[in-house]
C-alpha cells in the first residue's frame, strides 16, 4: 500500500530511513545456502507470486509467469528457473512489520462519530505542498465540500490510519468499507515517536505505537499538539470491488497477503520478485515472500516490511517487529548472471 510506515513512529527512524551509502555488492547463492529452504510451503508462495506476476512487463519475468500459471510443482519451479541473489551494501538488514487497521465509523456525523476521513481536495492535487495538518484540521477549509468518506470515533486511530495508508471502517449499519491511499498534502513526515524521545518523555527503546496512543489519550490537549508536530496529512479513496477476504491493495494495485507479502525498496528489489526471508530475533522467520509493496521508510537492499494482516492483533505483532537477519532475492537465471560483470569489476 502506498503509505507512510509503522516504522515512522520509532525513535530510530532517522537511521533506518537515511540515504543509503556504501558499495553495492551482488552474490549469487545456491538454494542450499538458504536456511530452512526445504521446510517452507512453496505452493503457498507460488500462489502469492501468481497474484501479481501477470502485471510484470519484462520478457524474462513474463515467461516465468506463463510457466507458473501452468501450476508446476512450486519448489522445483523456483529452483529450476531462479537463482538466489544476495544484494548488500554497508547498511545492516532490518525487518519491520505493517498491518491494515480496522476502525469504528459511520456514514453520518454524530456526537460519537465526528472525525472525518477525507478524500483529496482539488487544491491539494495542484499545490505541493498544500496546507499543514494543523491548518487542515483547525481552519475549517474542508467543511462544506462533501469530501467526507466516513466519520470515525477516535482521532488517534485516524492518525494511525493515515500512517498505514489503508484500512477497514466498520459502520454502524453492519457494513464495512475499505479505504486506501488517495493523496497527501505534500509535507514531509515528522516522527512523533522521535519527538517524544526528544522531549525526554520516553527513552528510545520504550517507544511503540501502543505507547504513543496511550500517551496521547492520557494527555488530550498536549496529545493533539503532538500530532500536529507531524505536518503531513493523508487523504483516502473508497476501494470498491475489494472483497472482505482479500488484503489491502499494495503498490502493484493487487491485494497483499499476510506473512507472504513484503514491502521493499524497488531501487534494489524488483516489485513482483520472490524474496527469501531469514528474520532473526524473537520468533525467527524462514519463508519465501513476494515483493508487492513499497514504503517511504523502506530504503536499501536489505530492508523489508512484512505485512501481518488486519486488525488489532496484527497491529500489535507488526509494531513489535524490529529484527535483523538476511533477505535474498530470487531472480530469473539470466538476470541473476547478468550481474556477474558488476561483481568482477
Amino acid at each position: 500500500m502506498t503509505r507512510a510506515w509503522w516504522l515512522l513512529f520509532f525513535a530510530w527512524l532517522p537511521l533506518a530511513a537515511s540515504a543509503e551509502t556504501g558499495e553495492l555488492t551482488h552474490q549469487i547463492l545456491s538454494f542450499d545456502n538458504l536456511h530452512s529452504w526445504a521446510d517452507d510451503d512453496h505452493e503457498q508462495a507460488l500462489d502469492v507470486f501468481l497474484n501479481t506476476c501477470p502485471d510484470l512487463k519484462d520478457p524474462d519475468w513474463r515467461a516465468l509467469c506463463a510457466l507458473a500459471q501452468q501450476r508446476p510443482a512450486a519448489k522445483p519451479f523456483f529452483e529450476l528457473f531462479f537463482r538466489p541473489v544476495l544484494i548488500e551494501n554497508e547498511k545492516s538488514t532490518l525487518f519491520t512489520g505493517y498491518f491494515e487497521p480496522e476502525l469504528q465509523g459511520s456514514l453520518q456525523r454524530d456526537a460519537r462519530y465526528r472525525y472525518p476521513i477525507y478524500r483529496e481536495p482539488y487544491a491539494a492535487k495542484v499545490s505541493d505542498p498544500w496546507l499543514t495538518r494543523r491548518e487542515i484540521e483547525t481552519s475549517g477549509v474542508m467543511e462544506g465540500r462533501r469530501l467526507e468518506i466516513a466519520w470515525v470515533d477516535d482521532p488517534v486511530e485516524l492518525f494511525f490510519l493515515q500512517i498505514q495508508g489503508s484500512g477497514r471502517i466498520k459502520l454502524t449499519n453492519g457494513q464495512t468499507i475499505r479505504v486506501g491511499y488517495g493523496g497527501a498534502n505534500g509535507h514531509e513526515y515528522r516522527s512523533i515517536g522521535v519527538e517524544l524521545v526528544r522531549r525526554g518523555i520516553y527513552q528510545a527503546h520504550q517507544v511503540s505505537a501502543e505507547v504513543i496512543k496511550n500517551w496521547v489519550r492520557r494527555n488530550p490537549v498536549e496529545g493533539r499538539e503532538l500530532l500536529f508536530h507531524n505536518p503531513s496529512y493523508v487523504f483516502f479513496r473508497k476501494l470498491k470491488n475489494l472483497s472482505a477476504d482479500r488484503g489491502p491493495l499494495g503498490a502493484m494495485n493487487r491485494s497483499v497477503t499476510p506473512m507472504r507479502t513484503i514491502a521493499v525498496d524497488p531501487a534494489y528489489v524488483p516489485l513482483g520478485a520472490p524474496v527469501w526471508i531469514e528474520k532473526d530475533g524473537e520468533g525467527p522467520i524462514r519463508r519465501l515472500m513476494i515483493a508487492q509493496d513499497t514504503g517511504s521508510a523502506i530504503k536499501g537492499p536489505q530492508r523489508a516490511d512484512i505485512f501481518f494482516g488486519t486488525g488489532d492483533a496484527a497491529g500489535r505483532a507488526a509494531g513489535r517487529l524490529s529484527d535483523p537477519g538476511r533477505m535474498v532475492v530470487l531472480l530469473p537465471i539470466q538476470r541473476a548472471f547478468a550481474m556477474l560483470p558488476e561483481i568482477n569489476q
